[in-house]
């Protein structure tokens, strides 16, 4: 990729019409976008599971309601927390390329598994594509010695109306035992701009909550630079009881990308935070050698490989193998009349979070889009821990 591309300028001269064409079949194509083939010079050779590793890239945010006693300051260090999340989600990729990449879709059991470790402890991630059609990852990330646990699962929707916008599916739910308390978190909408210019980047839409058990609600609303006015990846968040969204207690206004600052009433502002100065705490994985097939890392690898130095055949060819391996995987399992085994995550038809805070929100649980309800189940983690290492070991991909 050329130097302007890096920096986000207008695509290069030999990918002007591969880009070109690209967004014409974007224009005249009809469902869900995701299953279209992107110019090689923006894909990406990260799979969309490892996505959820976004969470929690600052662990002593993710951690920090745990030692608040004030439940309506625990309220305010979620939300915080929350807001330090989207650089890394959604803003990341485009300035470390220059533009947004097209992820890898993930295989139904495709794995992700990673831990960070700094002075908060060791934080743990798991992370597994528990749905293919639809496509669904499930997440959970867990800090023990405090005591702070996020799930979640999310799907999307692609569609195109003079640019590509993406409707998130799911939810994700933040608990901390030691208190008794659960916040229900909603995903933002988002949409892409710069497809003009070959470098896209991504902008969020419309709103989202955090609702939780100790009776605080934060409602977060997105707005970005428009044609006349505005600044780029803007927001504003309000924290108030919930059922009395007048009666803000505090309001967090600012870019998520840059800095944004939390007012106590009108003007007393009580915090600060700076997205580009706060820097993120590196997730440690197991070397590739030594991951199972199913992560994504390992099961990737040769695809990632052709995409690096920008070899299409190969990289066709690797990911056509593991299309086709994931294919006789379905037809074996039809044929003996068994479903795919999730190793980490359970589905569940209700569940008692949704139906407590998922009125207060309007939010529903879309299982159908979803493939279900999805939750982390310890027990099967528990007893994949203790598996004993003569087992034999698994089938590459």
């Amino acid at each position: 990729m050329s130097s302007s591309e890096k920096e986000g300028g207008a695509i290069s001269a030999q990918n002007k019409g591969s880009w070109s064409a690209f967004l014409k079949s974007i224009a005249s194509f009809s469902g869900d976008l995701s299953s279209l083939t992107a110019p090689p010079f923006i894909l990406s050779s990260t799979s969309l599971v490892e996505f959820s590793s976004y969470w929690a890239e600052h662990p002593a945010l993710f951690v920090a309601p745990a030692k608040e006693q004030d439940p309506k300051k625990r309220a305010l260090l979620v939300l915080k927390w929350f807001l330090s999340t989207l650089k890394q989600q959604y803003a990341s990729r485009s300035e470390k390329f220059g533009n947004e990449k097209k992820p890898l879709n993930p295989f139904l059991g495709e794995l992700f598994l990673g831990k960070w470790e700094d002075a908060s402890g060791t934080t743990e991630l798991v992370s597994e594509q528990v749905s293919h059609h639809p496509p669904v990852t499930a997440y959970r990330i867990a800090n023990k010695q405090h005591g702070v646990y996020l799930e979640g699962y999310n799907a999307q929707k692609a569609s195109f109306a003079r640019t590509i916008y993406v409707k998130q599916i799911g939810h994700a739910v933040f608990t901390i035992p030691a208190f008794d308390e659960t916040y229900l978190i909603t995903l933002p909408n988002l949409h892409i701009e710069g497809l003009i210019f070959g470098a896209p980047f991504v902008e969020l839409n419309d709103k989202t909550y955090i609702t939780s058990s100790s009776g605080y609600t934060a409602k977060i609303d997105y707005s970005g630079k428009g044609w006349l006015s505005g600044k780029k990846n803007s927001f504003t968040a309000t924290l108030y009881p919930t059922g009395k969204e007048k009666d803000v207690i505090y309001t967090a206004t600012g870019q998520w990308t840059k800095t944004f600052e939390i007012t106590e009433g009108k003007k007393n502002v009580v915090d600060t935070y700076n997205a580009e100065a706060s820097p993120t705490t590196p997730l440690t994985i197991a070397p590739v050698d030594a991951q199972d097939p199913m992560e994504s890392r390992r099961a990737w690898q040769k695809v990632a490989a052709g995409i690096a130095v920008g070899d299409m055949d190969a990289t066709g060819v690797e990911k056509t193998k593991i299309e086709e391996s994931q294919r006789e995987l379905r037809r074996q399992e039809a044929a003996e009349g068994r479903q795919w085994e999730r190793r980490y995550f359970k589905k569940l038809d209700t569940d008692p979070v949704l139906e407590k805070l998922g009125p207060q929100i309007g939010v529903l649980p879309e299982a159908d889009k979803t493939g279900g309800i999805w939750r982390f189940d310890e027990a099967k983690a528990n007893a994949l821990a203790t598996k004993t290492t003569t087992a034999a070991p698994a089938k590459e991909l």
